[in-house]
This record gives C-alpha cells, structure tokens and sequence, in this order.
C-alpha cells in the first residue's frame, strides 16, 4: 500500500523502500505502525513516517524498548528539528535539555484537551511520546481530529470559523510556574520572562495537505478576538463540543515499549488522569513547526 491510497484495515509493504505496514484505526484518525524499530529507522521509513503523520495525524509503535533517550531525541532530529522542552519547563536532565518529562508525581499530567505549546508564534509541528512508566491500569490518551471535526461542521459554521481569530495564552496553565521559577528555559532562542498572548487563526491550513483545522483548544485559547466574551464563549463551547464528539476520537491504552506520534497541526490530546496515586512518566520531544496560516479571505 502506498502511504497516501485509502487503506484496508491492515496493509503490509516494502518497510525498506519506504512503505509502512499500516493498520488503521478509526476512519480519518490513527494508524499502527507494524514491524519497525524507530531506534534504527532507514532514510525511506522517515520519509514514509512523515508522509503518514501528516495523513493519519497519530501514529501508534508498539515494542520500541530499544529507544531511550538518546535515541529518542535522534529519532527527532531524524522528523525534523528537536525544540527545547518546553518554553517555560526545562528539560528532564542536563544531558536531555529537549526532552519534557511528564511525571504525575510532580503535577506532570494534561487532563485537558490541548494542542502543545499553542501559545508561542511558532506552534509544534509534532510530538514524539515514549511511555517509560505506567500505571496497572488507566491513564490512556486520547486524541481528536480537528479537520474531521471542521469538515463535520454545517456550512455557514465552517464559513464563520474561517473568519475567526482565537487568543492563544499559557499563563493559565504555565503563569504560576514561571513566577516561581529564577533560572529560564529558551525556546527558540528566546528566553521566556512571561508568556505573552498570540493570536492564531481559528481554522489553520495545514501546509502539507492544504486541508482546513479547527486549531483552538481549551487548554491555552482565551477567547475569540473581536466578538463579545459572551460570544466567544458560546462560540468556543461550540467548538469544544464538536471537536470532542466520540466519533472524531482514537484512544490508546499504553504499554511500556509504546511511542506515539502526532500532528500537532491537526489534533487536540488528552491524557485520562484515572490512575490514583499510581505513578505514570512520559517523555516528549517536540518538533519544530511554523506559523499558523488561515484560509485566504473570501
């Protein structure tokens, strides 16, 4: 099968010459990866990994214990270009400045829907997620697809949506973090002193695929610029219920060994905070994207 044809549910290839064994998951989102070891992938598996995310959005590796994070952040490199961890918290170690240790034991959980790091210009092209430790049951991650859940909207709605701007801000989540912290990570080459507001389009064209997103999440969009609060909040309800119907969902339940990797461009996440006390680590890296862009004006 190549990489971009509409698929049976299960479809072996050449892996060497750059064609996936891909099983698909849900109808638009999600897509297992079968008979690859990220931590040696050939020249043609990243060309058709990268061909893949931008189609399935969420890519599913099972059995990867040969990675670690060395070779994760290869791995990365391998994308695309390897961030820092994260704008505001600094990487899990000296040696590993790129890679955002997600700890339950220090608050480093997501339940909310979110895509990373939307409140800089430059938003994550992806992310790559290795589970390291798990709990014996829960803490699943969920994720859902913002173009299915544009193409899903009526008309009219989709027609609003495009002319829409949202107001991307961290300081809800991040604010109280940075205010304690002295020492400052970079991103970009920027040092974060505060988070500043941006503002990106709330329908994002994907610049691979040319298909329109809904890009707002409820993790770091403020508002809607431009219309009343009421109506940004209506508005952005609206939107929040749409994204979240079950039927723009895939689910992974996580096994030491598994790596996930998404579009960041078209796909919110939210990771189940149902284990207890019970401890869960993931490490991320993250990839570097680009400035959102809309539809052009009508």
């Amino acid at each position: 099968m190549t990489l971009l044809a509409a698929a049976p549910t299960t479809a072996p290839g050449d892996v060497d010459g750059g064609v996936l064994d891909l099983e698909r998951l849900e109808p638009t989102i999600g897509a297992g990866v079968h008979g690859i070891d990220l931590s040696r992938v050939t020249d043609g598996q990243v060309r058709a990994i990268r061909a893949a995310l931008a189609e399935y959005k969420v890519l599913f590796f099972s059995g990867q214990h040969a990675l670690h994070p060395d070779s994760q952040i290869a791995l990365g490199r391998r994308l695309g270009e390897v961030t820092e961890s994260h704008p505001v918290v600094p990487g899990v170690d000296q040696e590993h400045p790129e890679i955002y240790a997600l700890d339950s034991a220090t608050g480093g959980f997501a339940d909310v829907w979110h895509t990373d790091v939307t409140f800089v210009r430059r938003p994550p092209l992806g992310s790559v997620l290795r589970a390291v430790v798990l709990p014996p049951t829960g803490g699943d991650t969920q994720w859902a697809d913002l173009e299915l859940a544009y193409r899903s909207l009526s008309e009219p709605l989709q027609r609003l949506a495009d002319q829409l701007v949202a107001v991307h801000d961290g300081t809800r989540e991040f604010g109280y973090y940075l205010a304690q912290r002295e020492e400052r990570t970079t991103w970009e080459g920027e040092e974060f002193r505060a988070l500043v507001p941006v503002e990106h389009p709330v329908v994002r064209v994907h610049p691979e695929t040319g298909r329109k997103s809904l890009f707002v999440n409820p993790g770091f969009v403020s508002h809607i610029e431009g219309v009343s609060d009421a109506e940004s909040r209506y508005l952005l309800d609206l939107f929040y219920a749409h994204i979240t119907k079950p039927e723009h969902i895939v689910r992974h339940r996580w096994s030491v060994g598994d790596v996930v990797i998404w579009d960041n461009r078209s796909t919110v996440h939210y990771a189940n905070r149902d284990y207890g006390d019970q401890r869960r680590v993931m490490h991320r890296i993250t990839l570097r994207g680009d400035a959102p862009v809309g539809p052009p004006a009508a």
